[in-house]
């Protein structure tokens, strides 16, 4: 297989990571730019995914995998993940048309920005873990229950809300998908960051009525959608952490060949020249990892990409606390100020690991389809 990209990529590469370009100095602070999404929308970055009778540019999981790569090394807020991946992901696959089109226009442009408020303080990792009830009514649906840790809720212009229509809070079926507008009456928003300073937001529906339209599919079957947005939001995650690798890799390297001790940089010190490689194996294989994982999520056996796409989170939450760890531990005191990029950086990869799943639950996964050899091959 050809793993070089095509002249228009590395155009979108170089495009992309000038724009997401870290400061050399200071940490990167909370929050996100609108001016800044603006600036993604201008460069077509928000219109990435959708098909060009959408609207969009129609490109795919390699495109995403290049942008999100350049945001792990700029440690980028903007609710890309949220919005366009997740977002864009449930419109695509859960839409039709002409909805499909009008929603797709709307994030293209940067008017609108959603959130995926599924997470539940009971539920753990489980994508099918789900109790905020959906009561049928004469005017559509009543929704009641908490959404809690929902990335970039507390601004979201949209939220994609999954409920229980049926069954046990357990089963697969009876889980249904809903639009719902951030404004509509009885929903509530507490804003809090998240640990690694991303916004977040806690989501209240005191019985918040919405019509039969905003139902994303068929009523009680939207588990299979949720699955394969969450395993295409695994992988941009994926792929954004081995960013963050990166850059944790060129600081810590450029560190050991600038700090002087005994006269001389500790870089030459062979000791910390075998952590050094040992980070960069680490980085290598998570590379290799994320690769997979966007190739697989376009696998028609949900069975068979969901395995995939676990081993690639299990493979970059290993890796990347391993690399984090080791990065913090050679730049010594330094490693420890909060002031410094490094700190923001080994937040974002540890929130990373516990998205959607952390490690030990992904490895069970992994176990349940056969092993980890099994999965990969």
């Amino acid at each position: 297989m050809d793993f070089d990209l095509t002249d228009e990529q590395k155009l979108l590469r170089d495009n992309v990571e000038r724009l997401a370009a870290p400061s050399e100095t200071a940490a990167p602070g909370p929050g996100w730019s609108r001016e800044r999404w603006t600036q993604f929308a201008e460069l077509g970055l928000l219109a990435l995914p959708f098909s060009e009778e959408d609207g969009g540019l129609g490109w795919g999981a390699v495109e995403t995998m290049i942008v999100m790569e350049a945001f792990g090394k700029g440690l980028v807020r903007e609710p890309y993940l949220s919005t366009v991946v997740i977002g864009g992901g449930l419109v695509r696959h859960g839409c039709e048309a002409p909805l499909r089109g009008e929603l797709a226009g709307r994030i293209a442009s940067g008017e609108l920005v959603t959130a995926f408020a599924h997470t539940e303080r009971e539920a753990r990792h489980g994508l099918i873990d789900v109790a905020l009830s959906a009561r049928k009514s004469a005017e559509g649906y009543v929704l009641d229950g908490v959404k809690s840790v929902v990335p970039h809720g507390d601004q979201a212009d949209l939220l994609f809300v999954s409920a229980r229509e049926a069954g046990s809070r357990h089963d697969r079926e009876g889980i249904s998908l809903f639009r719902v507008d951030a404004t509509a009456k009885g929903l509530t928003r507490r804003a809090y960051a998240l640990a690694d300073g991303t916004p977040g937001a806690e989501i209240r529906l005191d019985n918040v009525v919405v019509p039969e339209s905003a139902l994303i599919g068929p009523p009680g079957s939207a588990a299979p959608l949720i699955e394969r947005v969450a395993g295409e939001a695994i992988a941009a995650l994926c792929s954004e952490a081995v960013g963050v690798m990166s850059e944790i890799c060129d600081m810590t390297v450029g560190y050991l060949k600038t700090r002087k001790q005994f006269g001389r940089p500790i870089g030459a010190f062979q000791a910390l020249q075998h952590r050094a490689a040992d980070m960069f194996i680490a980085l290598e294989q998570a590379r290799s990892m994320a690769i997979y994982a966007t190739m697989m999520v376009g696998e028609s056996d949900p069975a068979e990409r969901a395995a995939a796409i676990s081993a690639a989170k299990v493979t970059i939450g290993k890796n990347g606390r391993f690399i984090g760890e080791q990065a913090v531990q050679l730049h010594g005191g330094m490693g420890m100020t909060m002031e410094y990029r490094l700190g923001a950086y080994f937040k974002r990869i540890t929130a990373i690991e516990l998205t959607f799943g952390d490690v030990d639950h992904h490895l069970r996964q992994v176990a349940q389809a056969g092993g980890l050899d099994r999965a990969v091959a």
